[in-house]
């Protein structure tokens, strides 16, 4: 490590600092001055809180820099200060958050005309920011104190940095207390009224989109929040100003007050959507889809939907009047009349309010015939992937509709009015209602008869080379919904009859798409484009099934041992230990005495299909023995020569007697026109008898050899080989597969009598 050889380098800071003539920007050009004030330099720190440092700073990050310099330059020092005030000094913090003056100086940046400088307005709202977290109640107390402090704010709504500022008044201040406090300020000074006017027609888009915003983060924040807490606090006053229904009703007006736009249309359904978010507890934005099984965690409030209810008629004409849009060329050809972002965003305002299952929503849309003309869009934009899934949605909600239970979570559905128990009469009213829903999506908008009449218009396209149309996947969705519905589901006897009902020459295209058509496609879709049963992974449960047959298991045992990964740890779960990687040469017979205990715990008796293959073979090639030889030694010495000239070879193997029951280390070695086999423990002597000559100091031809070197020339050809021996020979190796097939042709050419 660099620290053991003391390489690190000493800061110039310190340096400078000895200096008495040594200015802020001196320091501020060093490339470590924002570590050295983080590691609490005392001497940097002192430094900078000095009182002319710290009014530098602070008009650093709130006055322009001069137009002339250069660019990539220009915001280097504004950049620097803001990091050194946002550095999360105590020191620095105690000094710009104890000082009005510093302060003021802030606050004059929100006096500016608009716009303000995108990156100053950052530098502004992350330092404010980080002074209401640090020294909240001295910065919430001065900023109380500015009457106009909210409007400045909201005069610069069209930068996302003010933004943030409000956002981090809600969430940032603590104790609960004093959050209490300021969220009653905050709705005290109209916050929220002042936001949702701000979404109006006259307005500038990106005011429009930083308002709405705002709001929706407002209600995450604040349903987030109720929802942690534990005891039993006073309700959060923005959020119930939001759920209102004098506050949607007069976010609604300022919609559709005027000539509409389709920026005001968007933000104000955003609003809107977020209202009607019927999300689980700890998950963020999850809408609950009926189409896979989920509850809802807590009903809407009311006045929401009854203040949504009377403008539902205005929503409907803009799915038949949206505003203009010019044509537009997309990648399958020119589109003279876009869908646009208005009606896609009534195509999901629908499908959340159906989602609420509330009676006379329902029922109202049945009267405006929306639905029916969702499924018109649908078929008419059929790119469109957007409008598709929310059209899907709807059906699902009409098709999985059940009576949700009332569970409302605490502080979700504040300042909600009182409702009587859900009883049988008002239950019976709910279902009646949704039967009529349920009636309306197959009667009046034909659904069975639109996905008939689209599957053969398309299959007509591509019979004619044409390509599929591009909302045939959630059309199949939606055909197996009704299939599955209509075997089980809450109004399976309603659709039942409905299907019954259905022309004769319908209901047999029906029956005949059911169970072929549909059929056929959903088989198709459930095929597997890429096979994966042959893939393996390391991190599956050791009890997992094998994806092998049993007769691949020794292939596959090999396979993993190749393909193990290489850990720290590898040495020592394979066998070795660091001393015999370097005692070699005090012993160099280690690694082969470690490689003998190697063991892959392979069962000789196994009845695979392998062993009796072998077997099989081994009986072929093998002669038949007399029953008079039983009582041969088979480790006599003998000799084998062959007309074979082959290249040397010699590999040490390890054979069990099979009347010992020991494993002597064997050699076979292939050297000139003959192949023999050496038995015995090798690098040391035995004081078992072995065969003659192999550890004699003398040969029968009269010249003295070498002891431990043995006498080849009296070894005797094997005249037989059990096949139970030669069974275990080939399954105890402890090496690899790949030396089992080495070693079966050496056994091949050595113990059987033909050459081959």
């Amino acid at each position: 490590m660099f620290w053991k050889f003391d390489l690190h380098t000493t800061s110039h800071i310190d340096q400078l600092l000895d200096r008495e003539d040594v200015t802020l920007r001196e320091l501020m050009e060093e490339d470590d001055v924002l570590q050295e004030c983080k590691a609490q330099n005392r001497r940097l720190l002192l430094f900078l809180s000095q009182d002319h440092c710290m009014t530098e700073l602070v008009n650093l990050i709130t006055t322009e820099p001069p137009a002339d310099l250069e660019e990539k330059s220009r915001f280097k020092f504004p950049n620097i200060a803001c990091e050194l005030l946002t550095s999360d000094v105590s020191l620095i913090n105690d000094k710009l958050g104890g000082d009005e003056s510093l302060l003021e100086t802030l606050y004059h940046f929100l006096e500016q005309e608009p716009p303000l400088n995108p990156l100053l307005a950052s530098f502004f709202s992350k330092t404010i920011g980080n002074l209401i977290a640090r020294k909240t109640e001295q910065v919430i107390s001065f900023l109380r104190k500015k009457d106009g402090f909210i409007g400045l704010v909201l005069k610069h709504i069209d930068a996302s940095a003010m933004m943030d500022l409000l956002l981090r008044l809600i969430s940032c201040v603590e104790p609960a207390p004093l959050r209490q406090e300021v969220l009653n300020w905050l709705s005290e000074e109209k916050l929220i009224q002042r936001l949702t006017e701000l979404i109006h027609t006259g307005k500038d888009e990106e005011r429009q989109s930083n308002a709405s915003q705002t709001l929706c983060d407002i209600i995450r924040l604040s349903r987030d929040q109720a929802n942690q807490m534990q005891e039993n606090v006073e309700a959060d006053p923005l959020l119930a100003v939001l759920e209102s229904q004098e506050s949607v009703a007069g976010l609604l007006k300022t919609m559709f007050e005027g000539e509409r736009s389709e920026a005001s249309i968007v933000n104000g359904t955003q609003v809107l959507l977020t209202l009607l978010e019927t999300r689980r507890s700890g998950l963020e934005g999850l809408m609950d889809l009926y189409s896979q099984g989920y509850e809802r965690s807590y009903t809407v409030n009311s006045s929401i939907l009854h203040a949504i209810e009377p403008h539902l008629k205005d929503f409907q004409q803009l799915l038949l009047n949206p505003p203009k849009k010019s044509a537009i060329l997309t990648t399958v050809g020119l589109l003279e009349e876009p869908l646009g972002n208005a009606r896609l965003h009534v195509a999901r305002l629908v499908a959340a309010l159906l989602q609420t299952s509330a009676p006379s929503v329902c029922q109202e849309l049945c009267k405006l015939t929306t639905m029916d003309q969702l499924l018109d869009l649908f078929f008419k934009y059929s790119w469109n992937n957007f409008l598709h899934f929310q059209v899907e949605l709807c059906v699902a909600s009409i098709l999985n509709h059940s009576v949700p239970e009332e569970r409302p979570i605490p502080g979700l559905q504040n300042h909600e009015e009182e409702k009587p128990p859900a009883g049988p009469e008002n239950q019976g009213e709910e279902t009646t209602l949704h039967n009529t829903l349920v009636a309306h999506l197959f009667q009046k908008c034909r659904l069975v008869q639109r996905i008939l009449d689209a599957w053969e218009e398309n299959d007509q396209i591509q019979a004619e080379g044409g390509a599929r149309r591009g909302n045939m996947g959630h059309l199949t969705r939606m055909a197996n919904m009704v299939v599955q519905n209509l075997e089980k589901g809450p109004v399976q006897s309603q659709i039942s009859d409905l299907i019954k009902e259905l022309p004769e020459d319908c209901k047999g295209r029906w029956e005949s798409f059911v169970d072929e058509t549909l059929r056929e496609t959903n088989r198709r879709n459930t095929v597997e484009l890429v096979s994966t049963h042959n893939l393996h992974s390391s991190s599956e449960d050791d009890d997992m099934e094998s994806p092998f047959p049993n007769d691949l298991s020794l292939q596959q045992a090999f396979s993993d041992y190749q393909i193990q990964q290489m850990t720290a740890n590898f040495v020592d779960q394979f066998g070795f230990n660091d001393e015999e990687f370097s005692e070699h040469d005090e012993n160099i017979n280690a690694t082969f005495d470690r490689i003998a205990e190697i063991n892959f715990n392979l069962d000789a008796d196994d009845n695979s299909a392998n062993a009796t293959a072998f077997e099989a073979c081994c009986k072929e090639r093998i002669r038949q023995f007399d029953d008079a030889e039983e009582e041969d030694d088979i480790w006599e010495e003998k000799e084998i020569n062959y007309a074979t000239q082959v290249k040397s070879r010699t590999r040490l193997v390890k054979i069990q007697d099979p009347k010992t029951k020991l494993f002597p280390l064997t050699m076979l070695s292939c050297e000139g026109p003959s192949w023999t086999a050496s038995f015995g423990e090798a690098g040391g002597n035995s004081s078992s008898p072995g065969p003659a000559g192999w550890d004699s100091p003398g040969g029968s031809g009269g010249d003295k050899q070498e002891a431990g070197w043995a006498n080849f020339t009296e070894f005797q050809p094997f005249s037989r080989w059990e096949p139970n021996t030669l069974h275990t020979i080939l399954y105890t190796f402890d090496v690899s597969v790949w030396d089992i097939v080495t070693c079966q042709t050496v056994f091949s050419k050595t113990f059987f009598k033909s050459p081959t």
